[in-house]
């Protein structure tokens, strides 16, 4: 094998070669969305405001939303979360509008992503939160109050409107 000659004799270069062959045992899946556990798994983008949504066992599915923590916009998954003998939720992954590199006030898409466990039905709530609609909210921390702010934002005259909750309801056959 000829490069394996060209690192011969060179420790700097074993080094080479050994990160080499672990970034392409590391880097390289099979390029599907399939779970850890093996088992397979089909991955379904639905809209935002769909929300009655049918599945099968072991199906994903994901619903993004915008989002611009710079503006104090953020979404949760909130009370009532799904009932996890049915749905399960698979986390979140947020993509920024500018890639990698971070660029203040850019926003991005926040991906909720949810695996169909077993027949049934269960709901399920996300929360949207504006600077106008939720006080004391973090990118990781809901409001303590999921009510009109009661205290009026700046410059308003009367306490901030409540924020947007959107139920879902799936099934599992």
């Amino acid at each position: 094998m000829r490069t394996a000659s060209i690192f011969r004799g060179s420790r700097g270069g074993a080094a080479i070669a050994a990160a080499a062959l672990l970034a392409l045992a590391t880097g390289c899946g099979s390029g599907t969305d399939e779970p850890a556990d093996g088992s397979t798994s089909t991955t379904t983008s639905h809209p935002v405001k769909d929300t009655s949504i049918t599945a099968e066992p072991g199906e994903r599915f994901t619903l993004t939303v915008d989002q611009n923590a710079s503006t104090r916009e953020y979404w949760y998954l909130v009370d009532p979360e799904p009932d996890s003998s049915v749905l399960v939720s698979r986390g979140q992954d947020y993509a920024s509008d500018s890639g990698d590199t971070p660029v203040p006030g850019a926003g991005g898409r926040l991906t909720f992503t949810f695996e169909a466990k077993g027949k049934g039905t269960t709901r399920f709530t996300l929360l949207h939160c504006t600077f106008t609609t939720c006080q004391g909210n973090t990118s990781s921390r809901p409001p303590e109050t999921t009510g009109p702010s009661a205290t009026p934002t700046t410059g308003a005259a009367t306490p901030s409107q409540a924020p947007e909750r959107i139920t879902y309801a799936v099934t599992v056959n």
